[in-house]
């Protein structure tokens, strides 16, 4: 079986940008699969920021999150990546990626994302 794991969160200043990927073991990223970033924040549930097919590079992004959150995948690393930049500290949350396979959704640890105001 798959198993997404997130890298690059850390602390990051208010108006600054970040840069996560979503790496994968057991497996690659292939055809119509659909990788989704999350985010969870302390005490709210978690929220989609978008989502990416991976052979088609079609993205969709949340309302909410358009504009300043960029979703994209480098094809020949076989890795998903979230950009973030503008953030505000209400950016402060764990960061997901996810995969569904098989009818099973599987999901990373996550990544810490803080920002300091």
């Amino acid at each position: 079986q798959v198993q997404p794991a997130e890298s690059g969160g850390g602390v990051v200043q208010a108006g600054g940008s970040l840069t996560l990927s979503c790496s994968v073991s057991g497996g690659t990223f292939v055809g119509d699969d659909m990788v989704a970033w999350y985010r969870q924040a302390r005490g709210k549930e978690r929220g989609v920021i978008g989502t990416i097919t991976w052979d088609a590079g079609s993205r969709h992004d949340a309302d909410s999150m358009r504009g300043r959150f960029t979703i994209y995948r480098n094809y020949h690393e076989n890795r998903p990546w979230l950009h973030m930049n503008g953030l505000k500290p209400e950016a402060t949350a764990i960061y997901y990626c996810s995969i569904p396979r098989d009818a099973v959704v599987y999901w990373g640890q996550g990544t810490q994302v803080t920002v300091s105001s």
